[in-house]
């Protein structure tokens, strides 16, 4: 048999009518940093470790041991 109401409930811990809220304090303002100014460095120029054209590509230079392709030159040891 069941019962219309149950008691037994209400004596549980964490069943009863719910703790007043304590007053929270309230949070404190933060606190605002000034900035340090940062300087603006001045820009330098780089050279690479080639001289390069417009396009970025390295400029052509004319190299004693390198054909006009590019591939070193074989000479026979004398």
């Amino acid at each position: 048999m069941r019962d219309k109401k149950d008691n037994a409930t209400i004596d549980l811990p964490g069943f009863g009518p719910p703790p007043a809220p304590e007053a929270p304090e309230p949070a404190p303002e933060p606190q605002r940093r000034t900035r340090a100014r940062k300087v603006a460095l001045k820009q330098v120029q780089l050279e690479l470790l080639e001289p390069t054209d417009a396009t970025g590509l390295p400029v052509w230079t004319r190299d004693a041991g390198l054909d006009l392709t590019g591939l070193p030159i074989w000479a026979p040891d004398n």
